[in-house]
């Protein structure tokens, strides 16, 4: 693995942290029938679907199962089938010869000879281009492979997950997944549950959540109030456990003001939209920019997360200029953790940046 490659999976597993078994399957019906079902087929070699929406936990889900298998030994390669392009899969999966095409100055290894004797997860294995699909049935029914521009065949032992958030049957029908793949890596499905329908385990996550990114982050953050705990369990949580994770990140990054708090205090919001410091009530004008400038001081919150609260990237993000973006943050009263952005930026520079961009 590069070290680029080593640095992005420390970043994932730094934002996405496999919790402990109490937390991650937590108290609910429905996750404990799914609990039982992974431990029944984690030390088998069966292929596994795990389905669910975004967010549900389904690449964490693979590395418990990876953990709890013959082949936690080995390696967790991930492939996330959406995100690199056809054309560059194939040679991503399986590798490739030297001189097997332009550019190709080097033998090199594809992601299924680095999963040997460990564990190859495909996600979004719905979005895997249909001409690669004939290629990984292969792959699956005997376990051989052949480098691009190389006759050789090689056998591996790989244990495969495949997780997906579509519905398999409806893409076979309509002639976008083979059916033949579909049953290959369909032995056994475990499907996760939105977190609105495990909001007992909500507060576990959360705690857990808030723990972790103290560690991350190298900052300190209040227990959470018993009334903002409730708040969190009465919402929808469309983004599922991943919403919920930025949200603790928010909590113990910037405070509870970055966060979605209860509706006493939005109710306290309103009233101070409503009515000025002189207790005359705003003109609708008034309130309108008083509501925009809470909705842009969200905005920036959430752009200098994303970026790890590098400045000028937020501002190119964005799309205004540096110092327009410096004054906004000053605007909105953002600058007291200056000294937190300042040691979660560094920590994410490369040894040859000298620059200050804060």
């Amino acid at each position: 693995m590069s070290s680029a490659s080593s640095i992005r999976a420390g970043y994932l597993e730094a934002w996405n942290p496999l919790p402990p078994e109490d937390v991650l399957f937590g108290s609910s019906t429905l996750m404990d029938e799914l609990k039982s079902q992974a431990r029944r087929i984690s030390r088998t070699n069966l292929p596994i679907l795990l389905s669910g929406q975004g967010g549900t936990g389904k690449e964490t889900l693979a590395r418990w199962i990876h953990r709890n298998s013959e082949y936690a030994g080995g390696e967790f390669v991930k492939v996330n089938c959406a995100a690199i392009p056809g054309p560059l899969l194939e040679s991503e999966l399986f590798g490739y010869e030297k001189g097997a095409f332009t550019g190709a100055n080097f033998n090199k290894p594809g992601r299924v000879e680095l999963a040997d004797k460990g564990t190859l997860f495909l996600d979004e294995i719905a979005d895997l281009d249909l001409s690669l699909q004939s290629k990984l049935l292969h792959f699956l029914q005997d376990a051989t492979f052949s480098r691009i521009g190389d006759q050789m065949e090689r056998k591996l032992d790989v244990r495969v997950l495949c997780a997906t958030n579509k519905d398999l049957r409806e893409e076979t029908s309509a002639g976008r997944f083979r059916q033949d793949l579909y049953y290959r890596i369909h032995v056994f499905r475990l499907h996760l549950p939105l977190l609105n329908e495990r909001r007992e385990d909500i507060p576990g996550l959360a705690e857990f959540f808030r723990q972790h990114f103290q560690r991350h982050f190298r900052m300190t953050a209040k227990p959470f109030p018993p009334e903002m705990m409730d708040y969190l369990k009465s919402l929808q949580w469309p983004g599922n456990i991943r919403e919920l994770s930025n949200i603790v990140a928010r909590y113990v990054l910037i405070g509870p003001e970055a966060t979605i708090y209860p509706a006493s205090r939005s109710k306290r919001n309103r009233s101070s939209l409503e009515v000025g410091p002189d207790g005359i009530q705003l003109s609708l004008k008034q309130r309108a920019k008083n509501a925009t400038k809470e909705v842009e001081r969200s905005v920036i919150l959430e752009a200098l997360r994303a970026n790890h609260w590098n400045r000028r990237k937020t501002a190119q993000e964005l799309k205004i200029s540096y110092r327009a973006l410096i004054y906004k943050i000053q605007d909105a009263g953002l600058m007291s953790r200056r000294a937190a952005a300042c040691s979660l930026e560094s920590r994410h520079r490369t040894p040859a940046r000298t620059g200050n961009d804060n």
